[in-house]
């Protein structure tokens, strides 16, 4: 009786600590089940964020270039500028989308001026920014291109020649003025003088397009 209780007792122990080992694994793999879960959550919300920021960089990128060539496409066809008879009938190609403004009347002589600007030009002023500057004076040609010798010896400006239709002048790329950051072509034309600049950078490319296209009698 003895031997067979004590038999008892031992098969007891032995499925005692086997449910234990099981409790203990199945509440450890529980555990890691609930640990891997949340992790694949967090893993996925994640990868799905960054999925999400791609898909709208992707989508702005695109949308910029879409608006950049449908910018580009609506300055087509170019509209021809046209100066004074007078004052050596200066014209070239300008984007459609640029309004014109003559600032001065030029029929008992003077200064010529004239503005380009997108849209619409705004009020005229020394600290303004205007796509394009058109000015053609009374002054040496020699003259204007050597009252800005200090910005170009101190860096500020960059002098280069260019040409436009056999047409030969200086061009003077950098920071004018605090306000005036751009590039700017200088000809002669018979006894006057013709400026052409912009005012800022954002019109580099339409003003490299349009000097190309200058033209004047000489």
């Amino acid at each position: 009786m003895s031997l067979k209780l004590t038999r008892e007792n031992g098969s007891a122990d032995v499925w005692m600590i086997v449910s234990i080992v099981l409790i203990v694994l199945l509440v450890a793999f529980g555990a890691f089940g609930i640990w891997s879960f949340i992790n694949y959550n967090d893993q996925k919300t994640n990868v799905d964020s960054k999925i999400s920021v791609a898909v709208a960089d992707a989508k702005k990128v695109q949308a910029d270039s879409d608006e950049a060539k449908f910018t580009e496409r609506d300055k087509q066809p170019n509209r021809q500028f046209v100066g004074p008879d007078d004052y050596g009938r200066v014209t070239f190609d300008y984007p459609k989308t640029w309004s014109v403004y003559t600032s001065s009347d030029v029929t008992n002589g003077g200064t010529y001026e004239a503005y380009l600007n997108p849209i619409s030009v705004p009020p005229i002023g020394s600290t303004k920014q205007f796509a394009l500057r058109i000015n053609i004076s009374q002054q040496d040609y020699n003259s204007v291109v050597s009252s800005f010798n200090s910005q170009v010896k101190n860096g500020d400006l960059k002098s280069s020649s260019v040409t436009s239709n056999g047409l030969t002048g200086v061009r003077l790329d950098g920071k004018f003025s605090s306000d005036v950051r751009g590039a700017e072509v200088i000809f002669k034309i018979r006894d006057k003088t013709l400026t052409i600049r912009t005012d800022a950078n954002t019109f580099l490319t339409d003003f490299d397009a349009l000097v190309q296209t200058i033209k004047f009698n000489q």
